[in-house]
This record gives structure tokens, sequence and C-alpha cells, in this order.
């Protein structure tokens, strides 16, 4: 058996069956086939390392005997665009997606409205409690951070295509979500001296569902397509329903404390009270005699 592959007509690779010699042109050192041992089944395939495949028109010449065979076969160089589908690389490139649109929706959903959740607890909590001004500039500086963090990155992560710019989109999305956290334990600090058992639990639950997110999102930003979105998905959920809770909480326990003092100042005014008392126990009122 004699097998010679060209390459738009010149020989690039021979195997001599009775010598069993191959010769390979200097281009394509590599140059083998992909199972000698299926050979006389028929299977002369040849494999290249991709630097050495040049696109263009290969032929197979197999002579047996006094049988000769002749395949004919085109190399066109094909880039991945998306998950799921490949095309020539053209203008159209970027026609798939990385997520589906559903999840894409999801996950975009569910930020921005952890993020409303954490500006209308800090609205409930501004038109009940005076805040000092450096802690109101702070919050609302991270309030901001956030959302323009969220914007941004939803403009790169609705884009088509597994690319750069959409992984980053959905780094921006997920990794600055970690500002809110903070931002509930100072919110949280303006409503109440201390920290109850209930907020602890609340920001806790917050602190959990973005560990999951960010896990979920380390699995996601290097698979395609992505095997754990619904982790990711997950994360963000729980911190949308802790946000969604802690709003309750800040609601409910400022209606009760209303028409009373933050518990700090119920028990300063008895105080003052108190030391009143005593200052006016000092002094004895004396009525001069006629």
């Amino acid at each position: 058996m004699f097998v010679r592959w060209k390459r738009q007509g010149k020989i690039i690779f021979s195997f001599d069956g009775p010598n069993q010699k191959f010769l390979r042109h200097p281009t394509v050192p590599s140059a083998n086939f992909v199972s000698q041992a299926d050979l006389p089944k028929g299977v002369a395939s040849l494999m290249l390392n991709g630097a050495e495949a040049e696109v263009g028109n290969y032929s197979c010449e197999v002579t047996e005997s006094n049988t000769e065979g002749e395949s004919r076969v085109e190399l066109i160089n094909r880039s991945v665009v998306s998950c799921d589908e490949e095309s020539t690389p053209t203008p159209k490139d970027k026609c798939g997606s990385w997520f589906l649109l559903v999840e894409k929706a999801v996950i975009i959903a569910l930020l921005f409205l952890v993020i409303i959740l954490c500006w209308a607890q800090l609205s409930v909590i501004g038109l009940k409690y005076e805040i000092v001004p450096p802690k109101k500039m702070g919050i609302i500086a991270a309030g901001i951070i956030s959302i323009v963090a969220a914007v941004v990155g939803t403009a790169f992560f609705i884009q088509d295509g597994y690319t750069a710019q959409s992984q980053a989109g959905l780094s921006l999305i997920i990794v600055p979500a970690v500002i809110l956290v903070p931002l509930q334990w100072s919110m949280f600090g303006i409503v109440f001296d201390s920290l109850s058992q209930a907020t602890l639990a609340l920001i806790g639950l917050q602190v959990l569902g973005y560990i999951i997110a960010v896990v979920g999102f380390a699995l996601c930003v290097s698979a395609c397509p992505p095997l754990h979105g619904s982790v990711m998905i997950a994360g963000l959920a729980i911190m949308a329903i802790a946000n969604l809770l802690s709003l309750a909480y800040v609601f409910i326990m400022g209606s009760r404390m209303k028409d009373h003092p933050r518990p700090g100042k119920a028990v300063e005014e008895p105080l003052n009270e108190q030391q009143s008392e005593v200052m006016c126990e000092k002094y004895t009122v004396v009525t001069p005699w006629p």
C-alpha cells in the first residue's frame, strides 16, 4: 500500500507500505496517520499540529495492488464564538451567547433587586433617624459605587459571545456586591445602638449569599457553557432575601420605636432627671423673717 497526502498539489506526506518508510515535507514535521493500525481498514486520515495545518485543499491518494483511489478535502480555519456553535471569522461572530438569555435576565434582575432594597432601607432610615454627615456621605458613596459597577457590568455582560468583555462584565456584577455587606452593617448601626442576634443573623445570611455567588462566579467564568450558573443565581437570590428581610426588620422595629427614643437615649433622659433632682437637694431655700 502506498499513501500520499498533497496540499495544493504538492506532496507533504507519503507512506511506502512495503518498505515501511515515511516521507514528510519540512513544513509539516508532525504529519502522521491518526491510526496506522486502521490503515488496512481504509482509514488513512492525516494528523497535523495546528500551527502546520495551513488552510487550503488537501488530497489523499491511496494505491493498493492494482487499485487506486483519491479523496479531496478542504481545510477551513474556524473559530468558536459561542458554546454550542462555530462559524467562520466574520463580523457576525458574536451571535452566540455565553449564558442563556433567561439566565442573564435573572442574574441582572437579582443584582438590581438587591441594590434597590438597600436604597429603600436607607430611605426608611433617613426618614426616621438622624444620620451624621460623614456617615451619610460614606453610605451614599458606597451605594453609588455599587450602582455604577452594576450598570457597567450589565453593559458588558449582555454582549453576545464568550468574550473577555462578557467575563469582565460578570465580574463587575458579582465582585463589587461585597460593598453591600458593610453597607448593611452601617445601616443597622444607625438604627440600633448594639446589634442584636436578629441583625447579626441577617448580616450573616447576606455574607453567605455573597460567598455562594462568588463561588458560582469562579466556576462559571472559566467554563463555556457555564455548568454552575445556578450556584451564582442562588447566591444572588439569598442576598436579595437577606436584604428584603432587613428592610422589613428595620421598618417594623422603626415603627415600634417611632414614639420612643433609641435605647441609649431612653436611659439618658431618666439619668438627667435624677441628676437635676440631686442638684436641687443640694440647695436650701431660706425665707427671711419680716
